[in-house]
């Protein structure tokens, strides 16, 4: 026989499940969960204390306890694709593009590209936001060289997402040479973008990938809000 704690972690789990309580919302107080399941505070907190440890809520001070749910695994491998890679999990995937700018490549850019500063270099500079059952969870920013692909802005508009902009561009496929990995804390701006709260822990992924050839056609880095997305490195 369940505990009272037991039975209510179970209802709010199945409410955080069937969508009542989305991903990012903040719970109601305990006091307001004590009244409405006729039960002191204590057995309350011992139900969220329970639902923390699943991973399912997280409180944050000050703010109160807001839901995180169980983060998605997301595959690094030699075909890295976001959308595809969630796909196979079922998930409703959207992209929001944040603006586009065609510009010069900047020093630090050309060596990125592998490509000597006394060459030219444009490049197509996007920046968006990835959402998962309409909750944001990651923020990236992706530069295309232009001369390789000349129509990826629009592109990128038109079927949000840098795979399907790029095979509409002619590159059919393309490889990942590198990722690396680093934890950073949100700034104002990215927690604005993110749903979360300024401070809370990002993981930062610098990528780059590479068409046959061995041409680098991508650069790019990725800030995913660390309580939605599990990283797995085949």
């Amino acid at each position: 026989m369940a505990f009272r704690w037991q039975e209510i972690a179970a209802t709010i789990r199945q409410a955080i499940a069937s969508g009542e309580y989305p991903r990012g919302s903040r719970l109601p107080t305990e006091a307001a969960f004590a009244s409405s399941f006729g039960a002191n505070r204590h057995t309350v907190r011992r139900a969220i204390a329970l639902l923390r440890e699943e991973g399912l809520v997280t409180p944050r001070q000050g703010s109160g306890v807001f839901v995180s749910g169980q983060p998605r695994a997301y595959r690094l491998r030699n075909r890295t694709r976001f959308s595809q890679t969630l796909e196979r999990q079922g998930e409703d995937l959207e992209m929001i593009v944040l603006g586009t700018e065609h510009r010069q490549a900047s020093k630090n850019e050309h060596q990125q590209f592998e490509i000597d500063t006394v060459r030219p270099l444009t490049v197509h500079a996007a920046l968006g936001i990835r959402l998962l059952d309409g909750q944001p969870v990651s923020l990236f920013r992706s530069l295309i060289p232009s001369r390789l692909a000349p129509d990826f802005s629009s592109a990128l508009k038109q079927y949000g997402s840098i795979t399907r902009a790029l095979e509409s561009c002619g590159i059919d496929d393309y490889t990942r040479k590198s990722t690396s990995l680093t934890a950073v804390a949100a700034d104002a701006t990215q927690a604005g973008h993110l749903h979360c709260q300024r401070g809370d822990p990002l993981l930062r992924s610098d990528s780059v990938n590479i068409i046959a050839d061995g041409t680098v056609i991508e650069v790019g880095t990725t800030w995913f809000r660390g309580d939605s997305i599990r990283l797995v490195i085949d």
